[in-house]
């Protein structure tokens, strides 16, 4: 590919190089749209929406390939603190190894929790908290 000019970046060489699928997504977006393509056209061409198309060549036009790079995504805030998730730990563990304990159930944990920190969970979430405790397996 030949560059128009000395800013134009080798988008099919950046393309060959990326390991990220979405990346090439975007960089194959702006090689359309620096061969003259409308945002439309990349948009139907790509299966994206023109939002995306926009957004990307939006970036690109101001911060240049770093505007690319995905943002991180940091989620929603844990319910539970560390503390608390430090608390409930003793708990499962006081449970699962009292002599006269039967088998722990997740409403049981569940239980515990909304009782104890007022946090209300769906029950397969519970089965994830007890897991990231490494009590599942």
């Amino acid at each position: 590919m030949i560059n128009d000019s000395l800013d134009t970046p080798d988008f099919m060489k950046l393309i060959r190089q990326e390991k990220n699928a979405r990346m090439r997504l975007k960089l194959l977006a702006l090689l359309h749209f620096h061969e003259g393509k409308s945002r439309y056209q990349i948009s139907d061409y790509l299966k994206v929406s023109r939002t995306s198309v926009n957004k990307w060549v939006s970036n690109y036009l101001s911060y240049g390939l770093d505007g690319l790079k995905d943002k991180k995504h940091i989620g929603r805030p844990a319910a539970l603190t560390s503390e608390q998730l430090k608390q409930l730990s003793v708990f499962i563990k006081h449970r699962i190894t009292s002599s006269e304990a039967e088998k722990l159930h997740g409403s049981e944990i569940q239980s515990y929790i909304l009782e104890s920190f007022g946090v209300s969970y769906e029950i397969s979430n519970i089965y994830r908290i007890v897991e990231r405790l490494g009590y599942a397996g």
